[in-house]
């Protein structure tokens, strides 16, 4: 790390830090000299998310944390700011799906993707946002996704939750301002994790053959978005909702 790196000094939250986007989205910013807590409910994969930062020569701690409970994302900012001294970004990013046609949605499934993907998001930003007020460059940064603004078949919870993030984004970047938090979002098209794994390989072709770039995303392309917004580079950007998609949707 040297002074010349751009997050160089704070500490950045994490949450679904373990694999996935927020791996890469951690070791983007740990690259770029940030101290960075990973919150999980997966403690092995945050333990070894963490390893892997430092043996990189980042800097990272774990804390298990359920996002759907104030209390336990409460605690997670505690420790944040006890281990590191200060809260200067939050990355929402866990997230989880539990598709099927309304048809054949259970009420349980709906209420799962909402208390991970929508409460989870209230209660890790009410946690961080103190914390947040008290840096001189304040962030909050959302995972939303392309079809919450568009829609998509079969995905009613987890299109209600990313039309809800890009909603608290938008309201929150007009209470937060005074206190010169920042806060975006940013909505990926389809990126190859392990959440394509279950998605037939006939789709995913039609999915590449409609995006102009010619491929899925990579989570390396979510992370750079993310470590922009976060960087004193985009201290005049706020209420935004970044498409990183490929240009699917044009």
């Amino acid at each position: 790390m040297s002074t010349d790196d751009r997050l160089a000094g704070r500490t950045a939250i994490i949450t679904g830090g373990a694999q996935g986007i927020g791996r890469a989205t951690a070791h983007r910013f740990a690259d770029e000299g940030a101290n960075v807590m990973l919150a999980d409910v997966e403690a092995e994969a945050g333990r070894e998310a963490v390893s892997s930062i430092e043996d990189a020569g980042g800097t990272a701690a774990f804390t298990k944390t359920d996002v759907t409970d104030l209390d336990q994302a409460q605690a997670l900012a505690e420790a944040t700011a006890e281990a590191f001294g200060r809260i200067d970004v939050l990355v929402n990013n866990a997230g989880i799906t539990r598709d099927a046609t309304l048809k054949k949605m259970s009420e349980e499934a709906f209420d799962q993707v909402v208390d991970v993907n929508l409460k989870g998001v209230f209660n890790c930003t009410k946690a961080a946002r103190p914390h947040l007020a008290e840096s001189e460059a304040g962030r909050v940064l959302n995972a939303a996704s392309i079809v919450g603004r568009y829609g998509n078949f079969g995905q009613t919870n987890y299109v209600a939750t990313k039309s809800g993030v890009i909603g608290m984004t938008k309201t929150w970047a007009r209470e937060f301002g005074r206190d010169g938090i920042t806060v975006n979002a940013v909505a990926p098209g389809f990126i190859d994790t392990d959440m394509m794994e279950s998605v037939p390989e006939t789709v995913i072709d039609n999915l590449t053959d409609r995006t102009p770039l010619g491929r899925l995303g990579e989570t390396e392309d979510i992370a750079n978005a993310y470590c922009f917004l976060a960087s004193d580079e985009a201290a005049f950007i706020t209420g935004a909702v970044i498409a990183v998609d490929g240009g699917l949707v044009l």
